[in-house]
């Protein structure tokens, strides 16, 4: 008996300390809260240039000591073996300037997108699209990726998006807020029903914005600087099946917080069989995202986990 007990104790222990009473994570959530609005009220005292560029510079200073560094470094090596270990360590910081300035430009959004910090790189493309009809885009962690959408909302489309959910409910709240009017469409929780109700936008003849350049865990295999990165066949599945045009849209950072929106046509192929053009379309996707990248590989999230 005494032996039950202590297994149930021993449970009991193990599951108050993976799930905490909701007192306690209440709590927890909340104080984080605090000091995120706390952050949040400061980072918005300050103008937006200095703030972007102030955030840059810590980042770059602490972002240098941590193990996603050395991640980024080891990725960067691979990516491009021409560089030297210095072009490879000034790139590394460099994305880490970028994601700071990214940061802290996300408190400033709705002056960011009324200001003229945005620009079109091609405006007769843009305008060329503009009119009804389903559209797949396609946005990658490079430059200021929260201001992708405004190309579309520009040229008259109402993209939805996807958003991954916070643990925290109080900063996931204010998060969704603030990214919400970039996505009039609507702002999805990724979930398992997520697709559907994606593919049923585009079908009505909306705009869907996918963030493509993340590993995807049995996507298509695809050759991304050199080396196979499984890559989300879905934005080339949803083209292929509505019909509709495949874009990839990229927020180039010019100087401090000023932005060129770039747009690419990603070829679909649409023969007798589906699955191959959908794993052909994919690879045609990530190698416009490739090509964009190189552009200013200092300004794309190397230290992810993207290959396997």
């Amino acid at each position: 008996m005494s032996d039950a007990v202590t297994r149930v104790r021993s449970s009991v222990s193990r599951d108050l300390k993976t799930n905490p009473p909701i007192k306690t994570r209440r709590r927890r959530h909340t104080f984080e809260y605090i000091l995120f609005l706390s952050l949040a009220a400061l980072i918005r005292a300050v103008p937006l240039e200095l703030a972007s560029s102030w955030s840059g510079f810590g980042w770059r200073f602490i972002a240098r000591r941590l193990y996603r560094h050395k991640r980024a470094i080891r990725n960067l090596t691979l990516s491009f073996p021409d560089k030297t270990s210095a072009e490879i360590e000034q790139m590394a910081l460099g994305m880490w300037d970028n994601l700071g300035r990214t940061f802290a430009e996300f408190f400033h959004m709705e002056s960011l997108v009324k200001s003229d910090r945005i620009q079109m790189s091609n405006p007769e493309l843009f305008d060329a699209l503009r009119g009804p009809g389903g559209s797949v885009v396609c946005c990658l962690h490079m430059g200021n990726w929260e201001i992708a959408s405004q190309a579309g909302l520009r040229i008259g489309w109402r993209p939805a998006g996807v958003y991954q959910k916070i643990t925290n409910p109080f900063v996931d709240r204010f998060v969704k807020a603030v990214r919400g009017p970039l996505y009039p469409g609507g702002l999805m929780e990724k979930s398992s029903g997520t697709a559907r109700a994606l593919l049923r936008y585009a079908r009505q003849g909306g705009c869907i914005a996918i963030m493509a350049d993340q590993r995807t865990s049995g996507g298509v295999p695809s050759l991304f600087f050199g080396r196979a990165a499984n890559s989300t066949p879905f934005p080339a599945y949803v083209a292929r099946s509505i019909n509709a045009p495949l874009y990839v849209f990229g927020a180039k950072r010019l100087e401090g917080a000023r932005f060129s929106i770039q747009l690419a046509r990603v070829v679909v192929p649409r023969t007798a069989d589906s699955a191959d053009d959908v794993t052909a379309a994919t690879k045609n996707l990530q190698s416009a995202l490739e090509l964009m990248i190189r552009e200013a590989p200092e300004q794309w999230m190397w230290a992810h986990r993207r290959w396997d």
